[in-house]
């Protein structure tokens, strides 16, 4: 189908969308997730065939990562569908309602986007929860994924087409385009006409290409250099094993930790055993002067690496004096996703999630956690690290607007 087609036929399923009731579209949920079940052995072999591609053009492991598929992994799609058809419908949602002097009655009332458009890379797991938030939300989708994961992307769409006509609901609900050409990612760009919303999910440089080409409105989501701060008040023995789920549990994902810092007062006590045991799991250190000190034989770290989302077997780690040049740190480096810190210190830990400015922020716990799954939103549409209409997990409601509904009985404007 030819992109302009595609929109209008999303542009004409939007409004049925908007108005279908929750158990049809619950009913129509549970049914794509069962055919993702069914058609399993179809969408791993695709996804194979991805694989193997991207491992023949010398694809990085952590992108590699992202993309391959396990029986695991489908089954986790199909759960996300479940969980998206368990949680309460949003559209319709009355966020206020008041009564103006005159006698008019003033409704606050939750709607869908309309059509989203989705641009991202390498990840055919967001295909599934895509259309599940999407669709639960009221909205029509059009998705353009990377060209290494067509064949996955490809499996995963017919498969949920199939599945909503089977319910007598129209497939044009989610749509896939699968022209490679990049003057197609630009034309998709430009739908003004027929996309109300764009996200980007993926690496910099595609967020960055989303966000100064478009002409459609955008959510930007973000990339993730993540930090943990060992607070000199840290459990020691509980950082260890936060800091090393928090950066090797996977690799390529956003939510990782990519840069460690740490007080001055526990880094000759804590940097050895530390750098022991991430380099069991091969990671490279890269640290500054006194973090050599302690470790030596770590690579130096440069300016660029405090803001590098490495999406690899690399960290970098900065040592502290204060917890006010933590913060400081971390708010010139983060890119605002998802920073930790690790202190028994109740009030250090209150004003580390006050005043560090990330869209997550934890206290003694793995960063790993910024997702809409482990969140309860039974998926996520991306990580908003933007301050306007969503920031964090992207769930159900933050694929929605709003509308004000006026109800009256003869009221004219003097």
């Amino acid at each position: 189908m030819e992109l302009m087609e595609m929109g209008k036929a999303a542009a004409a399923v939007k409004y049925a969308l908007a108005c279908m009731p929750e158990e049809e579209k619950n009913r129509a949920l549970l049914a794509a997730a069962d055919a993702l079940m069914q058609d399993m052995d179809l969408i791993l072999q695709a996804n194979e065939k991805d694989v193997r591609d991207g491992e023949a053009k010398g694809m990085h492991p952590g992108l590699v990562d992202r993309l391959r598929l396990t029986p695991e992994r489908v089954e986790a799609m199909a759960e996300g569908l479940r969980q998206v058809s368990s949680l309460p419908d949003p559209v319709g949602e009355v966020l206020d309602s008041f009564v103006r002097p005159n006698g008019l009655k003033i409704e606050k009332r939750r709607v869908p986007l309309g059509v989203i458009g989705i641009i991202y890379e390498s990840r055919p797991n967001v295909t599934a929860d895509a259309f599940g938030l999407c669709f639960k939300s009221g909205n029509a989708c059009i998705l353009k994924g990377g060209s290494d994961a067509l064949s996955s992307n490809l499996a995963i769409t017919n498969s949920l087409r199939a599945s909503l006509e089977k319910c007598g609901i129209c497939p044009d609900a989610v749509q896939l385009i699968a022209d490679t050409d990049r003057v197609v990612t630009e034309q998709f760009m430009r739908m003004n006409g027929y996309v109300d919303v764009l996200i980007p999910r993926g690496g910099a440089g595609l967020i960055r290409t989303v966000v100064e080409h478009s002409t459609v409105p955008v959510i930007e989501t973000g990339t993730g250099n993540c930090h943990i701060y060992v607070d000199e008040f840290a459990d020691l023995a509980k950082a260890i094993p936060i800091i090393l789920n928090a950066k090797t549990q996977r690799i390529g994902v956003c939510n990782a930790c990519e840069s460690l810092v740490i007080h001055e007062a526990v880094r000759e006590r804590f940097l050895p055993a530390l750098a022991q045991t991430l380099r069991e799991k091969n990671v490279e250190l890269r640290g500054d002067e006194r973090a050599l000190e302690a470790v030596p034989g770590m690579t130096a770290a440069t300016e660029e690496d405090f803001g590098t989302e490495y999406l690899d077997y690399i960290l970098s780690i900065k040592t502290v004096d204060s917890l006010e040049e933590a913060i400081s740190h971390i708010n010139r480096y983060s890119t605002g996703h998802s920073d930790a810190i690790l202190t028994e210190d109740t009030e250090r830990a209150e004003r580390f999630l006050n005043e560090v400015d990330s869209a997550c922020v934890y206290a003694n716990a793995s960063t790993r956690f910024t997702d809409g799954f482990e969140f309860g939103f039974g998926a996520e549409i991306g990580i908003s690290t933007q301050k306007l209409h969503a920031r964090g997990p992207m769930g159900l409601k933050e694929l929605t607007s709003y509308k004000y509904v006026i109800r009256g009985n003869g009221q004219i404007r003097k």
